[in-house]
């Protein structure tokens, strides 16, 4: 956690994240999120009223949001229908010019949850929302501030 900030245009801002998908660019996105959900047991304990938990497992979980200008996505992911299971690595990378560093982290083992194959609304900017779930994460660049 940061021990000082001093001032607010150090607050970094996702106007400047990048993403890549199996080393490729995805110049078209706009948001992307990514997180572990723990997966928790109930544990009662002797003399405390209040439960706790124990964590079991995780699942790594998020989503791209992109704008729809090609047909890359559907390309990737077509065989969908004949079962195959394409997975990849993403790597997101948020550089704010003005905070005190950037940070890149790296998702392996990306699999898309669904694949969309038309979406669309008259006089509306085209966008999709890929969901996905990841088994590994790695931070590649850290922002420190001293």
């Amino acid at each position: 956690m940061a021990k000082t900030i001093d001032r607010a245009s150090r607050v970094i801002s996702g106007t400047w994240g990048s993403v890549w998908l199996d080393g490729d660019a995805v110049v078209e996105s706009t948001a992307l999120q990514a997180k572990f959900n723990k997966n928790k047991e109930k544990v009662y304990l002797c003399g405390q009223f209040v439960t706790d938990n124990k964590a079991m497992s995780a699942d790594g979980t998020g989503s791209i949001t992109i704008k729809k200008v090609d047909s890359g996505q559907l390309q990737r992911e077509i065989d969908l229908q004949k079962g195959t299971d394409r997975r990849c690595t993403i790597i997101s990378k948020l550089a704010d010019p003005d905070a005190y560093g950037f940070e890149r982290i790296a998702l392996y083992n990306v699999s898309f949850d669904d694949l969309t194959l038309m979406d669309w609304k008259a006089n509306t900017i085209g966008e999709i929302t890929l969901p996905f779930t990841f088994t590994r994460a790695e931070l590649l660049d850290a922002i420190e501030v001293d």
